[in-house]
């Protein structure tokens, strides 16, 4: 039985960790600088998931933890409802910290990929994933994004097997 048991934890430890994982043959950016990455971001497009379903206005708000994560409050506002959702949670890195590469939690010990694929020279817009490819944010510094920058993300996207069809393209 306690072997049973010891399987079942290594399992469950191994599930964990996977899903702060990368997509296999993406990469994560290279020289990134958090100090620049914090602030508010808008949501410009993503992948439909039940924990965003219904909402329009999303932001994400990021700023540095006492203990040297990341603070992520992700808002939105949900129209069947009528009213603003929010959930906070943290991000820490993955490994190295000049690599965009975080998992995230908003649901206690589970953490999920937070995996930036690009971003600009001038920290403007992102595209972020997930552990796998279900998940896909196009992110910008204001509410609306330049319709040729959008396109250049949606067909790098595309390239990396995102299925961008499905894009829900945010209203704010």
């Amino acid at each position: 039985m306690q072997k049973i048991k010891t399987a079942l934890f290594i399992l469950g430890i191994s599930l964990l960790q996977a899903c702060s994982g990368l997509p296999e043959n993406i990469k994560p950016v290279d020289d990134f600088d958090l100090e620049r990455y914090l602030g508010t971001w808008y949501e410009i497009a993503r992948l439909d998931h039940s924990f965003e379903r219904g909402l329009e206005k999303v932001t994400a708000e990021y700023s540095l933890r006492d203990d040297g994560g990341v603070k992520v409050v992700n808002r939105g506002f949900d129209t069947e409802k009528q009213e603003w959702d929010e959930a906070t949670g943290k991000a820490y890195f993955v490994g190295d910290k000049n690599t965009g590469q975080l998992k995230v939690s908003f649901f206690g010990p589970f953490y999920g990929g937070y995996n930036i694929i690009a971003l600009d020279d001038d920290y403007q817009y992102a595209m972020v994933c997930g552990p796998d490819r279900s998940y896909l944010w196009i992110l910008a510094r204001t509410p609306n994004l330049d319709s040729s920058i959008v396109d250049k993300l949606v067909k790098a996207a595309k390239g990396l097997g995102f299925a961008t069809e499905e894009l829900i393209y945010v209203e704010h």
